[in-house]
């Protein structure tokens, strides 16, 4: 979600030996997908130093600054005139400069909440845009990184040929690792969970099945249900504001996240979140949304995992 890359994180100098070993490693792998995590820093004051990944850092209180992405910022400027969809997206703020980079700058969603737990969903059947396979496919080149990374997965993964070349295909990784997760059966996939414990959990990129999400949800909502039903009424009004919405309809949704927060008051709330790759369509075009993704069709399957989703709340609900 953050596109923090491979930047490392060191631990701040300052930091007690606790928090340089188990707790700096958890918020340091949690960083890289949840730029709110920055939000804990009342808690946790040495987090801040994750903005040595140099892609955000706390603003003024109640504020998030976000590495300044154009598409980003043209996205989250229309949405603050959707009166259906602002609602349920981060307040921004415009541009701001700091240190010599320029931010996104956001409303901090954890700020009402106390001692939140979050979950980031990855939403629709894809992560990467119809031109990133073309600019791949004009260009191909071998890529041994992530010929590494397909067999520290799944060693029978590659291909006879591309075991013996060490390398694959940048479009052939970018769709394998699709097929992995509930993005391909699902529509949607878990990306993170930091629970109010301070326990967080990155490791769901196998996680394919309707049960193993439902585990999943049962643990970050430690079984609440009454929790469970508060996010399924936000989700349901959400879908019925993204069906009526133009911007929505005519945007291709891409790599974007709804983060789920809930506290011990029972308080939940859902928020659609990262749209770097949010693209408007060309002469007025249309998704929608739910039709299956053939490439050339620029269909993202966000609602497709948004009904997956609520359908599987819903069943845990009623359980």
């Amino acid at each position: 979600m953050l596109q923090a890359g491979d930047c490392p994180l060191p631990a701040p100098p300052y930091a007690p030996d606790a928090v340089k070993s188990g707790k700096w490693k958890r918020l340091k792998t949690m960083v890289h997908w949840s730029p709110f995590v920055v939000s804990f820093r009342k808690r946790y004051p040495w987090v801040q130093l994750a903005g040595h990944a140099g892609n955000f850092k706390a603003g003024d209180y109640g504020k998030i600054l976000k590495k300044y992405c154009e598409c980003e910022h043209q996205c989250l400027e229309s949405l603050m005139n959707d009166l259906l969809l602002r609602p349920y997206v981060p307040g921004y703020h415009g541009v701001v400069d700091k240190d010599g980079d320029s931010y996104n700058q956001m409303d901090d969603l954890l700020s009402e909440f106390d001692s939140p737990s979050i979950m980031d969903c990855k939403m629709g059947v894809r992560t990467y845009l119809e031109e990133e396979l073309t600019k791949a496919r004009e260009k191909p080149k071998l890529r041994k990184d992530m010929y590494e990374k397909m067999i520290a997965v799944d060693p029978n993964a590659p291909t006879q040929e591309e075991h013996e070349q060490k390398a694959v295909l940048k479009p052939r990784y970018m769709q394998w690792r699709e097929t992995l997760s509930s993005t391909a059966t699902l529509g949607f996939r878990i990306e993170g969970i930091r629970k109010a414990d301070g326990s967080c959990s990155t490791s769901f990129k196998k996680t394919r099945l309707k049960e193993e999400v439902m585990e999943a949800l049962e643990d970050f909502v430690d079984n609440n249900r009454n929790i469970l039903r508060n996010y399924l009424t936000r989700l349901k009004e959400l879908r019925t504001a993204l069906e009526g919405s133009e911007f929505f309809n005519t945007h291709e949704v891409v790599g974007s996240s709804l983060l789920f927060v809930h506290d011990k008051s029972e308080l939940a709330k859902v928020w659609m979140i990262d749209f770097g790759k949010t693209v408007l369509l060309p002469d007025h075009e249309t998704l929608n949304h739910r039709v299956a993704w053939v490439e050339g069709n620029r269909e993202d399957g966000y609602l497709w995992g948004m009904d997956n989703l609520i359908n599987i709340i819903s069943q845990m609900v009623e359980g």
